[in-house]
């Protein structure tokens, strides 16, 4: 019996350790939206008997591509990725393509050919209804400034455009500032503290997503305009949902990155079966604004002690 018992050990022993191994490069670390999807691709991973290698970037487009080329050589059997910089990150992408393992970006995309498919949201929509719904609330007038994400990531590209493609609809609407900064509350609050110094009578700000939007409303309340002056964000992490709840935003997009670090496992999974997927694959989102905010609240963990 003992013989037996050792024997299964070793072998459930061994096919863990000859399991597939997802690799994994995110643009951000430390964000609530990146932390969230870790864990759902961790999570997810282990119920379908894989392993997961993750490489940190953290914005740093050359620690991306240095960390996705260790993945490679690492042999990894599938790649999940947010893209930094849509187009810096190809070469990697190449290497990845060449070694016969598919890349799959999540949330944020490349414009390389090597990329296999992109599980995306309809950025340019959303920026799309970012607008419309900014427009409507300020009933076609005002001045707006746009606080946008950094320059070269498509996603914020597509989003700004979309955003942009809305208000040339609304001639009583301006857009008198536009800066790309990256993704962190601090340049929200730098850029927003210009624009309160530069254009007092702004009536909205663009934030690219929520970190970006509570640091634009921090320096919204600092300049004694809190409530006055609409601070728009995305992504409906817990502290956008929040900051929603508070005030300090008017809304957030909320896209699901439980869900999306579970698709990303699952069609990983489908590829290395051999199962065809379309190149891009949407998932859905919601805007959270006053209307809405109770229930969203409701479903977020409870806040870390």
């Amino acid at each position: 019996m003992k013989r037996i018992m050792l024997a299964a050990a070793l072998a459930l022993l061994g096919g863990t350790a000859n399991a597939a191994t997802i690799g994994v490069s995110l643009a951000q670390d430390d964000n609530p939206f990146y932390i969230a999807m870790l864990r759902s691709i961790n999570a997810r991973a282990a119920e379908l008997g894989y392993q997961v290698s993750v490489v940190q970037a953290n914005e740093d487009v050359a620690k991306q591509v240095n960390g996705v080329l260790d993945l490679v050589a690492k042999k990894v059997d599938a790649i999940l990725i947010s893209v930094i910089d849509e187009a810096a990150v190809c070469s990697a992408m190449d290497a990845a393509k060449k070694a016969n393992i598919p890349v799959i970006a999540i949330a944020r995309g490349s414009k390389c050919p090597a990329q296999t498919l992109h599980l995306a949201m309809d950025e340019v929509q959303v920026g799309r209804d970012i607008a419309e719904w900014t427009a409507k609330k300020l009933n076609g007038q005002g001045k707006i400034a746009m606080i946008a994400g950094p320059a070269g990531a498509g996603t914020f590209i597509n989003l700004a455009n979309g955003y942009q493609e809305v208000m040339k609809k609304h001639p009583g609407i301006q857009i008198v500032y536009k800066r790309e900064v990256p993704l962190t509350r601090e340049a929200g609050l730098k850029q927003a503290e210009d624009v309160m110094v530069a254009q007092p009578d702004v009536a909205a700000i663009y934030a690219a997503n929520d970190k970006v939007g509570l640091g634009a409303a921090q320096a919204v309340k600092a300049a004694g305009k809190g409530g006055k002056v609409l601070v728009t964000a995305m992504n409906g992490t817990p502290p956008g949902i929040r900051g929603v709840k508070s005030g300090d935003l008017a809304m957030t997009v909320e896209i699901n990155p439980v869900a999306w670090g579970k698709l990303g496992v699952e069609t990983a999974d489908d590829l290395l079966k051999g199962k065809h997927h379309e190149q891009k694959v949407y998932i859905t989102t919601q805007i959270v604004d006053a209307s809405n905010i109770d229930a969203a609240v409701a479903k977020l963990p409870p806040p870390p002690r």
